[in-house]
């Protein structure tokens, strides 16, 4: 959504994104950029706010423009960009859901957080210091799994 916002091709913007899918979703503009330059010189306030709303309906969204029922090409894209960076034990950093212990304070859950996917598979999780409010974020994230685990009696 950034690259479409800005004109600019998608193999020049990073971001990241944290937690889980869905409106609890943590996207992280403070580490968003265009070929190093952030979204926050390059974009107004409110129109990265309304990237930021797209990005967690984004796969309501995506599923409507498929008429499939089911968003398939990104999870498929996502699996064979971890798959490639094992398998050339590329070192990438890229969000990955593993499970955390004591990773940002979380215990016993699946969250998607940056890792270093290698030859090893996830060789390093990376903790970045969030901001209280990303905190809190994050936090939301945690307890909706565990409502959701809960439901499955886990």
């Amino acid at each position: 959504f950034i690259a479409e916002a800005l004109g600019v091709s998608p193999k020049d913007v990073q971001a990241l994104v944290m937690g889980i899918h869905g409106d609890l979703m943590l996207p992280l503009v403070r580490f968003a950029n265009v070929s190093g330059i952030p979204i926050t010189k390059l974009l107004p306030k409110e129109k990265i706010e309304e990237i930021v709303k797209r990005t967690k309906l984004g796969g309501g969204e995506i599923v409507s423009y498929l008429k499939t029922g089911s968003a398939f090409i990104t999870p498929g894209l996502s699996v064979a960009e971890m798959a490639e960076s094992i398998i050339k034990d590329e070192k990438r950093v890229l969000t990955c859901s593993v499970y955390l212990e004591g990773e940002y304070g979380i215990n016993g859950v699946f969250l998607g957080v940056p890792v270093i996917l290698g030859k090893n598979g996830i060789e390093k999780i990376i903790e970045i210091e969030l901001l209280p409010e990303e905190k809190e974020a994050l936090k939301r994230c945690e307890n909706a799994c565990r409502e959701l685990i809960n439901l499955l009696n886990f």
